[in-house]
């Protein structure tokens, strides 16, 4: 299989109706490992809260070109314009009565807020989400990394929404226009 061809492939499995939002993380390594794990499950978008200069290109590694990636500077804008686009918002936290990656609505577009290790979530992340959704641990331990959490949730989630969409959720137009970004991007490696 040509490289075009594999491209192809991996854009018919492309989903644009589950977003990542990582909110506050600022060590390169969980940013890196959280871009890669949206990428690898097939995510097309992934968005990024700082207030910070820490850089998308350096903290993914590789896999940015693979991304669209989109830098906010406020919880709020950023949240408040994923719901403008339709998407329901869902926390990663501990709360009673929270969602598991399998109850999890996704029947409709999902936005996936992943808040640093130390504190979570921000409080205005938590305000304007439709919910928590949790890991069901049967350890002593009770949390993962930021970075692990988020490979655990979005494996199922990205599944189940498969389930309803079919491989994937992009237009053909919306497939065209990406091959032709990451054939620039691979030409500019390249040369």
């Amino acid at each position: 299989m040509n490289r075009i061809e594999k491209m192809k492939k991996v854009l018919a499995r492309r989903l644009s109706s589950i977003t990542l939002v990582a909110e506050a993380t600022y060590m390169r390594h969980n940013l890196s490992a959280m871009f890669r794990t949206a990428e690898a499950f097939g995510l097309q978008n992934v968005h990024f809260i700082t207030d910070h200069s820490l850089s998308t290109s350096s903290a993914s590694r590789g896999s940015e070109r693979w991304l669209d990636i989109f830098v906010h500077d406020n919880s709020e804008r950023c949240l408040k314009g994923l719901r403008e686009k339709g998407f329901s918002l869902y926390v990663a936290g501990f709360d009673e009565g929270a969602y598991t990656p399998e109850n999890l609505p996704v029947d409709g577009s999902v936005a996936l807020i992943m808040g640093t290790e130390l504190s979570g979530v921000s409080d205005t992340a938590r305000n304007l989400s439709d919910g928590t959704v949790m890991i069901p641990m049967s350890g002593f331990t009770q949390s993962f990394n930021v970075s692990v959490a988020t490979a655990c949730l979005l494996y199922r989630i990205t599944e189940r929404r498969r389930d309803i969409v079919g491989k994937g959720d992009l237009s053909s137009q919306e497939q065209k226009e990406i091959l032709q970004k990451w054939i620039e991007r691979e030409n500019k490696i390249i040369n």
